[in-house]
C-alpha cells in the first residue's frame, strides 16, 4: 500500500514540475538570471534547467504528500494500539 501511495505522490509532482519547467521557461532565460548580490550565476542551461525542475519536483512532492497525509484515516495515523 506504501507504494501505491508514494506513486500518488510522485507521479503528479513529476508531471507539475515539467509542466512548471516549460511555462518558467517559455518566460525566464536561464543565461540572464542573477545571484542574490546581483551577480550573474555562472551556471551553464542545463545546469539551471536541472536544478530549477528538482525543486519544483520537490515541492509539489511536498504538496502532494500532505494532501495524502490528510486523506489518511485516523486509525492509520495513530499506529497499533
Amino acid at each position: 500500500m506504501w507504494a501505491r501511495r508514494l506513486m500518488w505522490v510522485v507521479w503528479p509532482a513529476f508531471l507539475v514540475a515539467a509542466v512548471l519547467e516549460m511555462l518558467v521557461f517559455a518566460v525566464v532565460d536561464p543565461g540572464d538570471l542573477h545571484a542574490f548580490g546581483g551577480a550573474p550565476l555562472g551556471w551553464s542551461r542545463l545546469a539551471v534547467y536541472t536544478v530549477a525542475f528538482f525543486v519544483f519536483w520537490i515541492m509539489a512532492m511536498a504538496s502532494s504528500a500532505l494532501t495524502v497525509l490528510l486523506f489518511l484515516p485516523k486509525e492509520e495515523l495513530d499506529g497499533p494500539p
